[in-house]
């Protein structure tokens, strides 16, 4: 059940072109996460049409509503 998660960072500063992370688990591909500066985006696996897309600020929000709080280290 491990994730693997790649990715392939050009720049360390987003500028023109997205940065892609890939995410696997267990060997098969779950989607795409594309980082833009404007939005943050999800492509499904075997979906090259359709990709969810969320504003930094939706995605801020989603997070502090969804997401689980774990302590910094």
């Amino acid at each position: 059940m491990a994730h693997e998660v790649k990715i392939n960072l050009q720049s360390k500063l987003v500028q023109h072109q997205d940065v892609e992370i890939e995410v696997k688990k267990d060997g098969g591909k779950l989607g795409t996460i594309l980082i833009s500066k404007g939005n943050i985006e999800w492509v499904p696996s075997g979906n090259h049409v359709n990709k969810h897309s969320l504003t930094w600020t939706q995605f801020a929000e989603l997070m502090e509503d969804q997401g689980k709080p774990r302590k910094i280290k």
